[in-house]
């Protein structure tokens, strides 16, 4: 699939369960995702994201991790230094994530009581995420993917 999926529902506890329903169809192997932002609008207008950090940025920690320790052993400062930085490189050289001016631009329009759902979805089974969130009441704000899947995930949500 490789697409961006933005989901908003009226429940400020709605985004966090469809995520956990979304997490199981990937832990089963139907679905990879590259990354997601949970968005919650309290009573009061206080907004909160939750977000994991995306396969880049941990293929960029773990690169620099293994990197500054080799360098470590022959120039103990400069490692540290020279590793981090290469994490970096090697985190952006991936370019994942869900751009954080659009999550802010979603979470100043949310509802209060309200959440929304940011999903980057690698690879997987269109069919699998419609099924997991046929059980889901919310609204498809916006999507990369084809006329015709975007069309089945709203009807899901319905």
């Amino acid at each position: 699939m490789g697409q961006v999926i933005v989901m908003t529902f009226d429940d400020i506890e709605q985004a966090g369960k469809v995520r956990e329903t979304i997490r199981s169809v990937e832990k089963s192997g139907a679905l990879s995702l590259d990354d997601y932002a949970i968005v919650v609008k309290d009573a009061e207008g206080k907004i909160s994201v939750k977000n994991v950090a995306d396969k880049g940025q941990k293929w960029g920690a773990a690169g620099g991790a293994v990197l500054g320790g080799l360098l470590f052993f022959m120039f103990p400062i400069a490692g540290i230094g020279i590793g981090a930085a290469a994490g970096a490189v090697v985190g952006k050289m991936f370019g994942l994530g869900v751009d954080k001016k659009f999550v802010k631009e979603v979470s100043e329009a949310l509802k209060p009581n309200g959440s929304a759902l940011f999903l980057q979805v690698g690879k997987g089974n269109p069919a699998a995420l419609t099924a997991a969130l046929r059980p889901y009441e919310g609204t498809l704000l916006q999507t990369s993917l084809s006329d015709e899947l975007e069309k089945e995930l709203r009807d899901a949500l319905k």
